[in-house]
């Protein structure tokens, strides 16, 4: 992303070396991983899922339909405002409404939001909102709103994937992704995306299929403590919401773009790569500017294709070992695919972090002046952002912490499939030595990510 930086410079200046924080990180995942295997001897997560009902009062107040269509007109709102940004506003970024909103407040708010509150952008999703409002017309005059066609069932979230990895294509390989102009046409494409295939496909469908976010965020969502069950919000332990086995295809494919994604977020910013797209603009250094752009868009295009096919290769590769070991005649790759989730959401903390709490605060000016032209709509124009808002030490710290909790959490719940699946304990603990593996790998390799220059 080249509005903003990650911000975690001064992990040089720590009073310990970087390579205590691997191998520390690497002794946690190993010890408790052993007190996993004997203390944990029975599944726990299915069956504390179900939660307990919020008290009828504040069911009533969350659920009321004034605060969904409230809510829903706000998130319209702020589509139609970031859209204006980008096509009527100002084409510097740092001064445009549009760049900051949409790569830090919603790409990196609403993953937040999802793993502290649930699935909250069914109710905050503009494009789900204009397709409730296009029904809520049509049987307003008596009409009713029937999809085109019956989704089909085994595309399963592979469209979602691939509305995702157009939008991480464009915001870690295109050569200007902050631009307002190319911002703008981006928003207006995935909103026919995310419009047209509700009203080809139906509205729940396509949002449990095609629509990118939509699916990512609610997949992180199962993280929350808090869910909808049987029509009533329920509060619950966290992460017991990944309990179970997820058999829709394309999991796997949504869960890797978004880890590897970051991976590579990350080591876009090493000099290993660095040096390898400028051997490539020396190659086309005579070449005409479009060509050389074009150039290094494909291999930035290619490298984030890399990472998150690595991701899924490794966990492919780490199961399939883990099949070995047990002789298990069944597939492991839908009953351990969700113990990923934690993993990609601590990746998120870990790498922006920083970002999200000194850039976020660039939206108060500019939700007073919008386009970059000077105005003051509500009196927040002057507001000064806080550069110094968290110490370099403490990101480094929050960061280690988020990478070491992810994975531990994922270790848990990846045993709590295991000793579900496998009636021998034996087999239970072995079908988990490639998962610890994997763990270990991921969390050493983040921290390496995160400890570059």
């Amino acid at each position: 992303m080249s509005l903003v930086g990650h911000g975690i410079g001064g992990v040089r200046d720590l009073p310990v070396p970087e390579s205590f924080f691997f191998s520390t990180a690497a002794i946690v995942l190993v010890v408790s991983f052993v007190i996993l295997g004997a203390l944990w001897r029975r599944p726990q997560l299915e069956q504390r899922a179900e939660g307990t009902e919020l008290r009828v009062g504040l069911q009533r107040s969350l659920r009321a339909k004034a605060l969904r269509v409230v809510l829903q007109a706000a998130s319209v709102a702020l589509l139609v405002v970031t859209l204006w940004s980008a096509f009527a506003g100002t084409t510097v970024a740092l001064d445009n409404f549009a760049p900051t909103f949409v790569y830090v407040l919603f790409w990196l708010g609403a993953p937040l939001l999802s793993v502290l509150l649930g699935d909250v952008w069914r109710i905050l999703s503009p494009w789900r909102a204009i397709a409730d409002g296009v029904v809520w017309l049509l049987e307003r005059g008596g009409r009713e709103a029937q999809p085109l066609y019956a989704y089909p069932e085994r595309l399963g979230r592979y469209p979602a994937a691939g509305a995702l990895l157009a939008f991480v294509a464009l915001e870690l390989a295109h050569p200007r992704p902050a631009d307002p102009r190319v911002l703008g046409v981006a928003a207006a494409l995935y909103t026919y995306w995310a419009v047209a295939g509700m009203a080809v496909y139906g509205r729940e469908a396509w949002t449990r299929g095609g629509e990118g976010f939509a699916v990512a965020f609610s997949l992180l969502a199962r993280i929350a403590p808090f869910a909808a069950r049987d029509g009533r919000l329920v509060v619950r332990w966290p992460f017991t919401g990944l309990a179970g086995a997820e058999r829709t295809p394309g999991t796997l494919a949504v869960i890797a773009i978004l880890l590897g994604s970051t991976s590579f977020d990350g080591f876009s910013r090493t000099t290993i790569w660095q040096d390898v797209l400028a051997d490539v603009r020396a190659g086309v250094v005579d070449a005409p500017n479009w060509r050389a752009e074009l150039t290094t868009t494909a291999v930035n295009l290619a490298g984030v294709v890399a990472f998150s096919v690595g991701v899924a290769v490794a966990y492919l590769l780490a199961v399939g070992i883990a099949r070995r070991l047990v002789g298990s005649s069944r597939s492991l790759v839908p009953e351990l695919v969700l113990s990923l989730l934690p993993i990609a959401f601590a990746y998120t903390v870990a790498h922006y972090f920083s970002l999200f709490l000194i850039n976020g605060q660039f939206a108060i000016p500019l939700a007073s002046d919008p386009l970059g032209r000077g105005w003051d709509l509500f009196g927040t124009a002057d507001y000064a952002p806080n550069l110094a808002i968290v110490s370099p030490e403490t990101v480094w710290y929050v960061q280690v912490s988020a990478l070491v909790v992810g994975h531990v959490a994922g270790l848990a719940i990846a045993h709590d499939r295991a000793v579900a699946l496998f009636e021998r304990r034996d087999q239970a603990l072995r079908s988990q030595y490639p998962m610890l593996a994997l763990m270990v790998l991921f969390t050493v390799g983040g921290l390496w990510l995160l400890s570059q220059d």
